[in-house]
């Protein structure tokens, strides 16, 4: 991403406010995607957009785990945050009942670039996010990597009490937070519950902070749900995983909201891709990939 302008940063990292009807998107109406300015974050799509007529880019919705919100301190207002970065957006309203979601994220412009959706492809499948933690994450990146649907995996961290996240300080195990994987899905093709089916395959969700060799919080069996139906359909499916005693021992997988996603460091991106050859992609990962791929065999990718 270019480097940000002075006014740019005073909006985005100093929480500013742009002037009212001065901004480049306030009567914007292409079809495509509004991004984060500062990282390049997909954040909302033109059909979540609509005019308030408030002097500002209003969207009645964001896409799955974009937006993330803090409340004002004089608890008046909720800011709104990119989920990946934090950049300052603007701030997010309810019960003004503009549009049938009666919401209205209002949004400086300057914190947003926007990319045209291709007149090649104007019926572009609206993806969704699932974030989980099962043990290394270049193991569980491997695994959902293969499946059919599944358009982009993200290495990296969530679900701690720390501000910012890297590897050294979450192997400590001091920040709280687990390695996770961000999973870009088409619902159209592959749906949540079925992601989860893999998920609960491809590791072991009874044992409390660790898989095999791998010990501490940073490797909890966690999901971390983007919305209501995520939470209904995770906590059914342990409940019935419990239930009908698949595994020899209760879960211990924990369900939590998403809360943002830190993304892991350029050298574990795509690992098992990139280093399959190492000792522990052969030791490890590939015979948790055989295994699962023989019981996911319809799902994966040609």
């Amino acid at each position: 991403m270019a480097a940000l302008t002075e006014f740019e940063k005073y909006v985005i990292e100093q929480k500013g406010t742009e002037r009212p009807f001065s901004g480049e998107y306030y009567r914007h109406d292409a079809p495509g995607r509004y991004l984060c300015k500062k990282c390049g974050a997909p954040l909302y799509t033109s059909e979540h957009k609509f005019n308030a007529h408030c002097g500002w880019p209003a969207f009645d919705d964001e896409i799955p785990g974009a937006v993330k919100r803090i409340p004002d301190a004089d608890g008046h207002r909720v800011e709104i945050v990119c989920a990946q970065c934090e950049g300052h957006l603007g701030h997010v309203f309810e019960g003004e009942y503009l549009t049938d979601k009666n919401l209205r994220h209002c949004v400086n412009s300057v914190s947003l670039d926007f990319e045209a959706r291709g007149e090649e492809d104007p019926q572009a499948p609206k993806m969704a996010l699932a974030t989980l933690g099962g043990g290394c994450f270049w193991c569980v990146e491997a695994v959902f990597s293969s499946l059919k649907g599944v358009a982009k995996v993200s290495s990296g961290y969530a679900g701690g009490e720390a501000k910012d996240a890297d590897y050294n300080r979450v192997c400590s195990g001091q920040t709280g937070h687990a390695e996770v994987v961000q999973i870009e899905f088409d619902p159209a093709i592959i749906d949540f519950s079925t992601l989860l089916e893999a998920f609960f395959a491809s590791h072991d969700p009874t044992t409390l902070n660790r898989q095999g060799h791998d010990v501490g919080p940073q490797y909890r069996s966690v999901i971390f749900a983007h919305d209501d139906e995520q939470v209904e359909v995770a906590g059914a499916m342990i409940t019935a995983l419990d239930e009908a005693r698949v595994f020899t021992s209760p879960l211990v997988t924990e369900l939590t909201g998403y809360d943002g996603f830190y993304p892991a460091e350029a050298v574990h991106k795509q690992y098992y891709a990139q280093h399959g050859e190492q000792p522990y992609c052969q030791i490890v990962i590939r015979p948790k990939l055989d295994k699962f791929k023989k019981l996911f065999a319809e799902r994966l990718k040609g």
